[in-house]
């Protein structure tokens, strides 16, 4: 048996993205911060000459077999089940399909056509393990959030992750040949929770377009969102869930008016993004939640934005509230801070990396609304210190850029490929 010379940079790489393409609108559905991270890591793989292959579910009849989303990136939408009605917790009934369509496509070319595999999310890795098997590639796998870490901070209306995600999970971590951790605390849930080899983890830190999102023109901004411009702007940035919070700051906002009445003449809370997940099952709950509490003449309910329209967003607000239940980075932190607007965010997951407490934001230690009314008001009623935090901010997320992120996602590709034909030599020999 022979083994290819390595390569520095792999030629082609595998990209697997069963449940969301990177080509669909993030902040509602299952888009969100993983579409965010797939399309600009392979836009910058393919700037540094690796080819980009990524194969996710097609979801409508509409879409094409193949996409281009940059030069040197190709989306293909595989037909794996019915084009809608399936949501996540269904899709592990297509993984066969899935996984057959992906082996199609490698079967149409010459042996050796990928050079590594990286999937992203469990049902991706799934069918990952297959391919590296099958192809003879070594699989680098990226979880984004895991189960055990989403069960052990639930809101509390939000659902449990079945054992079944548990299981696949557990089995991806022991099969690839590199773990992409975002931060060190999901390392260390990775090691210490799934038994994975420290040998095999690296921490990649996510990246921000800072091309994209910088310090613009806030009355230009409010302009374009036909907001006053002496408002008080509290803005949430993602998908509507129990897991991200929303509600949290409903409350918090309400509570931030019964104490300084004087705001309700100024305050906007826009609330950017669509239901998703278990929010999928009331839709309006939000809505009616504002009514309750007697806030709607202050919520704006606005749908998702990408781009130079998120980018207003960010920057028409005073502050940017993430107050999620678990978030394994947080990106809408990041965009934020790069715009130049503080954030107040849930010291969770790698959210205390995403945002530096007391020089960027502030990180909010519990869900609790007197909490989180405490730092709504130490930032909106202080101007001193929200103006201090807004100059840290763009410092801060200036130190994560997609490029360095890129870089080091070449780097752990390297070590999989290393660790991958190691252990073939090794198993031939024996």
């Amino acid at each position: 048996m022979t083994f290819r010379t390595l390569r520095v940079r792999p030629r082609r790489a595998a990209v697997f993205s069963l449940h969301t393409s990177p080509l669909e609108q993030p902040g509602t559905g299952d888009a969100g911060g993983m579409n965010v991270y797939i399309a600009q890591t392979a836009k910058r793989l393919a700037e540094h000459g690796t080819e980009v292959e990524i194969f996710t579910r097609a979801t409508s009849s509409d879409v094409p077999p193949t996409a281009e989303l940059a030069p040197g990136v190709l989306v293909r939408n595989v037909v794996a089940g019915p084009f809608e009605g399936l949501d996540k917790h269904e899709l592990p009934s297509q993984l066969c399909a899935f996984a057959a369509g992906a082996l199609r496509v490698e079967a149409r070319h010459e042996p050796g056509h990928y050079d590594l595999v990286h999937s992203h999310y469990w049902l991706s890795g799934q069918v990952g393990w297959l391919a590296r098997e099958r192809w003879g590639v070594p699989l680098v796998h990226t979880a984004h959030t895991l189960a055990k870490v989403k069960n052990a901070s639930l809101a509390a209306d939000d659902s449990p992750e079945p054992r079944a995600r548990i299981v696949g999970e557990e089995q991806v971590v022991d099969e690839a040949d590199r773990l992409v951790a975002n931060t060190s605390v999901e390392a260390a849930d990775l090691i210490d929770r799934y038994g994975a080899d420290p040998d095999a983890v690296r921490t990649v830190p996510p990246g921000v377009d800072l091309d994209l999102f910088s310090p613009g023109d806030t009355a230009a901004a409010r302009r374009e969102l036909d907001l006053p411009q002496d408002a008080v702007v509290l803005a949430f940035v993602g998908r509507i869930q129990p897991l991200k919070a929303p509600d949290v700051l409903l409350r918090a906002t309400a509570e931030l008016l019964h104490r300084h009445p004087e705001l309700r003449e100024r305050l906007v809370v826009p609330v950017v993004g669509g239901p998703s997940g278990s929010g999928l099952e009331r839709p309006r709950a939000l809505h009616e939640l504002a009514a309750e509490l007697g806030i709607t003449d202050v919520v704006r309910f606005l749908p998702p934005r990408t781009g130079a329209d998120l980018r207003a967003v960010y920057r028409a607000a005073d502050l940017v509230a993430v107050p999620s239940y678990n978030e394994s980075f947080g990106l809408v932190a990041l965009e934020a801070q790069a715009c130049g607007t503080p954030v107040v965010a849930a010291a969770v997951g790698g959210l205390p990396i995403a945002v530096e407490d007391g020089v960027s934001g502030l990180l909010v230690d519990g869900h609790r609304t007197g909490q989180w009314a405490d730092a709504l008001s130490s930032l909106l009623v202080r101007s001193g210190l929200r103006e201090r935090l807004a100059a840290g901010s763009a410092r801060h997320a200036a130190g994560f850029s997609w490029d360095r992120t890129t870089e080091a996602l070449l780097d752990a590709y390297a070590g999989a490929r290393k660790a991958f034909h190691a252990q073939r030599r090794q198993e031939v020999t024996a």
